[in-house]
């Protein structure tokens, strides 16, 4: 059996995408698995592709397992942390571009999920706000 997930395009425009994610697990839970493929969400109108995101805001809600948002790369960087048993939004564009890739060797651009603490039952709902970077 394996955990149900889910990924949702809300909004992919030449500068921002907004993606919905959820999963209730059964104990399964997720390790280092892609939820943004920065390759497939949508070219700009001159047609250039999308190399990686910025993470501009965080929309969640988490219930008995935590999730940790990672930077897929040869080796994954940490972006953020969310914990179990939290709801929260946090904002990373009011001041600056939001939260940049910063992961080093082998770097897709590419953003990947891995549960925390996860147990059959559990569940979370996240929804991110990437700035598109070309």
């Amino acid at each position: 059996m394996a955990d149900t997930v889910t990924s949702q395009t809300i909004q992919d425009t030449d500068r921002v995408a907004i993606l919905k994610f959820t999963n209730e697990s059964d104990g399964t839970g997720e390790s280092s698995v892609k939820k943004v493929d920065v390759s497939a969400l949508q070219p700009n109108d001159l047609g250039v592709s999308c190399t990686s995101v910025s993470i501009a805001r965080i929309y969640w809600a988490t219930r008995g397992m935590g999730v940790d948002i990672e930077f897929d790369a040869t080796t994954n960087v940490l972006a953020i942390p969310l914990p179990a048993d939290s709801t929260g939004d946090e904002y990373y564009d009011d001041r600056f571009s939001g939260i940049p890739n910063n992961a080093g060797s082998g770097v897709t651009g590419d953003i990947d999920f891995t549960t925390v603490g996860h147990s059959s039952g559990d569940a979370y709902s996240i929804i991110l706000v990437l700035n598109k970077n070309y």
